[in-house]
């Protein structure tokens, strides 16, 4: 774990709350949940990626209610996991290693759901209808976002290795 204290000297921190802000505006304007996407925003920001309740409800100034409705719901996303703090018995909320391979990878599997549940409604709908035809290109371009973007989940992970991060 990360040094705190030097952390947060080594910084700018007016400008790690711009960031954070601007980037939770951002995640939200897409359609994440405000305070969720504060949290993920200011984890993300956090050199060792994972901050307590009480550092978060402190970080971005408000009650630990906000912080809690929060982290279930990115729980629930599966983009931060919950760790025991060592020796307390105080939570950590942390990013996943692979953030947004984790998060995309997600998305494959939802999207495998619905292209199964769309894929009955061609059926219901009959094919040949104007809603079963619309319902059965919804299908076609679910798999092919599929198919892409597990082949751009490989790239990237190619790519990657060749990054000086």
């Amino acid at each position: 774990m990360a040094d705190r204290a030097s952390e947060t000297a080594d910084r700018d921190e007016e400008a790690v709350t711009r960031f954070t802000e601007r980037f939770a505006a951002e995640l939200a304007e897409a359609g994440m949940q405000r305070m969720a996407a504060r949290v993920f925003a200011a984890l993300l920001a956090s050199d060792d990626a994972s901050m307590t309740s009480a550092e978060l409800a402190e970080r971005l100034r408000v009650s630990p209610a906000a912080i809690s409705g929060a982290v279930r719901y990115l729980g629930q996303v599966s983009m931060v996991s919950r760790e025991r703090d060592p020796g307390s018995r105080r939570d950590r909320y942390r990013l996943h290693n692979e953030l947004w391979y984790e998060t995309f990878t997600r998305r494959d599997q939802v999207l495998v759901r619905w292209e199964r549940t769309l894929r009955e409604g061609v059926a219901g709908l009959g094919p040949d209808t104007p809603a079963g035809a619309r319902v059965a290109e919804t299908v076609a371009f679910f798999e092919f976002l599929q198919k892409e973007l597990t082949s751009l989940i490989d790239r990237w992970r190619e790519h990657r290795e060749t990054l000086d991060l």
